[in-house]
């Protein structure tokens, strides 16, 4: 168990930077070999990193087949406009995904691979107060659902070709202060767009909780899908409301405006997030305890409380006479 050497798809990314470190300080790694688009947000201090474009194929499956690792933790996944718009975050993660996952044929000793996916391959059977687990039907009805969804039929295929176990991370949106979350973007403008029947509510992850499942899933390994979602969920309005935002009840056409405003206002919306915003989105993460012995540190309650946290100025006397 010890010495184990892994690749981290997605190193740059402050998902994927913070993955890093935690497999830093575990006994178990030995090896860390990380690749992404742009350097890693944090000082990693063992970590090998290459800088490499999406669309390197040889590159990316010789840098793997290189460190010939025991675990890939794929990281490497756009969300539609958290960096780069959906069309881009669709070819760079396709790109990507196909060069790891045929590499992955070839690994000597390879043993698992952890994905990240996300709820929102659930479609309608996340919508609140639907709490689906992981054997639900899965019908996403957005880009980025449909991209999770093919990121696990691909993951499959290798497991089903090679008998290789695949842990698939169904995270909840990922949101923190400094994370690029286009969910986060929009909870933060002065006016959030909600909807008014029901008060949908919806579940979220914070980036830490989500990189320690990533940490947990490489050490054991589990085969199957499991929900990473932090306790309890809030209404779009509540949330709005902890950071002194003001809701806007909004229906039919009233989205697609709303939608264009974001965008002018610099936080471009895209169709899992109008998704969520409409109908919420929730799961059930009961097999992450069990299988992971995982529960999220901050609840969905507190990670909007932290989201809506800045930094206070500190005024400092000067020393000089």
């Amino acid at each position: 168990m010890s010495g184990r050497r892994i690749v981290v798809t997605g190193l740059g990314g402050e998902l994927g930077s913070l993955v890093g470190t935690l497999l830093e300080e575990q006994s178990w790694v030995g090896n860390i070999v990380g690749l992404d688009t742009n350097p890693p947000r944090r000082r990693l201090k063992r970590s090998v990193f290459h800088l490499v474009d999406a669309s390197d194929r040889r590159s990316i499956m010789q840098i793997i087949a290189d460190a010939d690792p025991h675990v890939i933790v794929h990281i490497g996944v756009w969300e539609p406009h958290a960096r780069v718009s959906a069309p881009d975050a669709k070819a760079f993660t396709d790109a990507m995904s196909e060069a790891v996952f045929d590499a992955a044929m070839h690994v000597p000793h390879l043993e698992s691979v952890v994905v990240r996916s996300g709820i929102e391959v659930y479609g309608n059977h996340g919508h609140w107060p639907k709490m689906p687990n992981e054997h639900q039907p899965l019908e996403p009805e957005s880009t980025f659902g449909h991209m999770l969804l093919n990121l696990e039929h691909r993951a499959s295929e290798l497991a089903i070709q090679r008998g290789t176990a695949i842990t698939m991370l169904r995270l909840a949106p990922v949101v923190g202060p400094h994370v690029p979350s286009p969910l986060g973007r929009v909870l933060r403008l002065p006016l959030v767009a909600f909807n008014p029947l029901g008060a949908p509510e919806f579940s979220v992850v914070e980036d830490h909780d989500a990189a320690a499942a990533f940490v947990a899933a490489a050490q054991y390994s589990p085969h199957g899908a499991i929900n990473i979602v932090a306790p309890g969920s809030i209404s779009v309005t509540k949330a709005a409301a902890l950071g002194r935002r003001l809701g806007v009840p909004t229906f039919g056409p009233g989205w697609w405006i709303a939608s264009q405003l974001a965008t002018f206002a610099g936080a471009p919306v895209p169709d899992h997030v109008t998704e969520l915003l409409m109908n919420g989105r929730c799961a059930s993460s009961e097999l992450a305890r069990e299988l992971l012995g995982f529960q999220p540190q901050r609840s969905t309650h507190e990670v909007i409380e932290h989201l809506y946290e800045w930094p206070s100025v500190i005024r400092f006397a000067s020393d000089a006479a």
